[in-house]
């Protein structure tokens, strides 16, 4: 089961990294009618919440954990 520990290691760097990284999303609001649009373009970034990511990290770590004890 060395995959597990492989997909593990990989699910805690995913985790690492959104502690760090925000999210990036575009919104696009307005209207159009006929030829003529109207409308506004938001960019926001969204930081994922820290529970989340303590829970990615310690389910990537249960993964290596499970991975290393089936070998």
């Amino acid at each position: 089961m060395k995959q597990l520990f492989w997909i593990g290691l990989v699910v805690i760097v995913v985790g690492l990294i959104s502690l760090v990284f925000p999210i990036p999303h575009n919104e696009r609001e307005g209207f159009s009618a006929g030829g003529l649009s109207v409308g506004i373009q938001t960019k926001h970034s969204e930081r994922v919440s820290p529970i989340i990511s303590a829970a990615i990290i310690l389910s990537g770590a249960g993964m290596m954990i499970a991975g290393k004890a089936r070998n």
